[in-house]
């Protein structure tokens, strides 16, 4: 959590992380924790596009788009990191992974559909803490590309 706050700080934005009594490992989790419709989770997923681990932000309400996924990222194929590789690149466990503040320096894409809300929110770095982000922070923090990665 701490290594999020700095590495929002560093970028401008300022991350108040909120503890929720419940899991908030799952974007219905979280939707239901927060008490905020599902497409406001910010999914903070880890895929392998031809060897390179990224990281896709996908609305809570909405699914990953693979091959939606490696075409942004400029590449022909996407996978899903298993928990060791995503722990490696980020840091953080699956269930738990932010956006931002992660281990080694990632590319970010970010799904479009999560820009219809004013607000979102996305996982702290464990599976019980999260904050609120305005999309377009999110985007500037992240240094995202926004592309149609969700279906």
């Amino acid at each position: 959590m701490e290594r999020v706050i700095a590495a929002g700080a560093e970028r401008g934005v300022s991350v108040v992380p909120k503890e929720f009594a419940e899991s908030t490992r799952t974007a219905v989790e979280a939707a239901a924790a927060i008490g905020v419709e599902l497409g406001q989770i910010v999914k903070s997923l880890v895929f392998v596009v031809d060897g390179t681990p990224v990281v896709a932000l996908v609305s809570g309400d909405r699914q990953l788009d693979e091959k939606a996924l490696a075409h942004a990222a400029g590449g022909a194929k996407a996978r899903r990191a298993d928990a060791d590789a995503v722990r490696a690149a980020t840091g953080y466990p699956v269930g738990g992974v932010p956006p931002f503040g992660h281990a080694t320096d990632l590319a970010v894409y970010v799904d479009e559909a999560l820009l219809r809300f004013d607000e979102v929110w996305a996982a702290a770095g464990t599976p019980h803490v999260n904050f609120a982000i305005t999309p377009q922070a999110l985007i500037d923090v992240t240094r995202g590309k926004v592309a149609a990665v969700g279906r």
